[in-house]
């Protein structure tokens, strides 16, 4: 291609330029250096704004594109459903958005989100309630309007609620299906106990109970703007939006209600092996006990020792051993988790196939024990650190983010120094502080194995491997019969 004037003038300064830097680039990528990491945290205070019902707002401004993210964050949560009706806070979250509004049927509602191109969602779990809009900001005043309306006003139609009950029911059937279902549901059980907020089971019953009235109620009582914060980013001015949503939820009456607060109690299992029967050709593990909460110092220790351990893929001890060196499972590896309202959980969990079960379970003490005795090598305490310092701003990564980051930690009430102090405090962690910490949470004697598999078959072992569940295990052996998938219940022993 033959070029004229500037473009022609400039390619060989480009190509004399490029050569030089050719001559400096490093000879092998292991000597590439590159600039500091410099990354400030945004404050949530600079965005914070409080409406004059009470509710909370962080409200981000990103033109980037054409568009603008509303969340809502509700304080509700299955942990207020009434005795007898559990189910109910799923089904009003889903229902709010399904089931129409005041002057709009359900399928009206549809056509006139589909027609202004507005994403619209609610839901709830068991802490926390949620909804959401995403629209076009030249769509934003009718979009708000819609949605605002399915936040005040939802009709619950009567046909659209029979439906998803009936999807329920259909689903509860298969309950016991799947062995990896089996296996997170009982886990839960055996670490936070029946009656804990996570394992309040909807039943055949609870669900049949469940009318337009009761979503009705349950919306009535906690849905108000005191009871909110909003999460909002886009293409506008802040102080447009602050105008803007001042006037949509003004004219809603906010009552200061007092909502209940979450339990925190917990009742664990004794320790030991709980087994469950499922005619699989694969086991599937579950390892650990219950972790601390957020707020202990310990976390940051605690979380590069489970990098370490488990959670970094790859490159983590247990995935190593397991899945690379010795070819027992596609997945394995370790987690934990910091609780905000009841203790976390530490979990180390593998799928083997029947033969190679107990010993893929040995191998997972093996490295639980190790990762107590011994101090972690330097090379591994600097690889997870840097991972997880350099990772670390991708949390703060879109203005959505930022703003959902925001009004999570009002809800919760998250320390606000958390995101300043963590690099540093991330960075402190020493070899000796992992093996305090592993050697206090880690006990492999208070620890819950949960194994759902056959257990003939996992109790043949290999032949390579003189090795059974049994003797690994470090208390009793509770063999657990499948819950019924329709009343949750356990049979009745003989």
């Amino acid at each position: 291609m033959k070029l004229h004037g500037i473009a022609a003038l400039s390619l060989p300064i480009v190509l004399a330029a490029s050569f030089v830097s050719a001559q400096k680039m490093a000879d092998h990528p292991e000597k590439l250096t590159y600039a500091p990491l410099t990354f400030t945290p945004p404050a949530s205070k600079d965005h914070r704004v409080v409406l004059s019902n009470g509710m909370v707002a962080y409200i981000l401004e990103d033109r980037a594109l054409p568009l603008v993210n509303i969340q809502v964050t509700v304080r509700a949560g299955g942990w207020l459903e009434p005795v007898g009706k559990e189910g109910l806070a799923r089904i009003t979250g889903a229902q709010m958005r399904a089931g129409g509004t005041k002057s709009l049927t359900a399928e009206q509602f549809d056509e006139r989100a589909d027609f202004l191109a507005a994403q619209i969602s609610s839901s709830m779990g068991d802490t926390s309630a949620g909804a959401s809009l995403n629209c076009l900001s030249d769509n934003l005043d009718d979009s708000l309007k819609l949605f605002l309306e399915m936040l005040r006003e939802p009709r619950f139609q009567e046909d659209r609620l029979k439906l998803a009950k009936d999807q329920i029911l259909q689903d509860m059937k298969k309950r016991n299906d799947e062995s990896e279902a089996i296996e997170a549901r009982e886990f839960s059980v055996l670490l936070y106990g029946d009656d804990h907020v996570s394992n309040r089971f909807s039943n055949e019953a609870s669900i049949n109970s469940i009318t337009p009235a009761d979503l009705a109620d349950f919306h009535r009582t906690y849905y108000y703007p005191a009871n909110m914060i909003l999460a909002v980013s886009g293409a506008f001015t802040k102080a447009e939006m602050a105008k803007k949503l001042e006037a949509a939820f003004s004219a809603w009456p906010s009552p200061r209600r007092v909502v209940g607060l979450i339990p925190q109690g917990i009742k664990p299992a004794a320790p030991g092996v709980y087994r469950i029967q499922k005619d699989v050709n694969q086991g599937r593990v579950s390892v650990g006990l219950p972790s601390v909460m957020r707020t202990s110092p310990d976390i940051y220790a605690l979380e590069v020792m489970n990098e370490i351990l488990g959670g970094s893929g790859f490159t983590s001890r247990i995935t190593k051993t397991v899945r690379s060196n010795e070819g027992l499972a596609y997945s394995a590896g370790s987690g934990i988790g910091f609780g905000t309202y009841y203790p976390g959980r530490f979990r180390a969990a593998f799928q083997s196939k029947s033969s190679t079960v107990a010993y893929a379970l040995q191998l997972v003490f093996e490295e639980i024990r190790k990762i107590r005795e011994t101090a972690v090598t330097e090379e591994e305490l600097v690889t997870i650190k840097n991972n997880l310092i350099q990772t670390f701003p991708s949390n703060f990564e879109s203005k959505a983010q930022q703003a959902g980051l925001f009004a999570s930690d009002e809800y919760t009430k998250r320390d606000p120094l958390f995101w300043a102090t963590y690099r540093d405090k991330i960075q402190a962690v020493t070899p000796a502080d992992i093996q305090r910490v592993a050697k206090q949470y880690l006990v492999p004697e208070k620890m819950i194995t949960l194994v759902v598999g056959n257990h003939a078959e996992i109790a043949k072992g290999d032949s390579k491997h003189d090795i059974t569940v049994e003797k690994l295990a470090t208390g009793k052996i509770t063999e657990l019969p499948l819950r019924d998938p329709m009343t949750m219940k356990l049979p009745k022993t003989k």
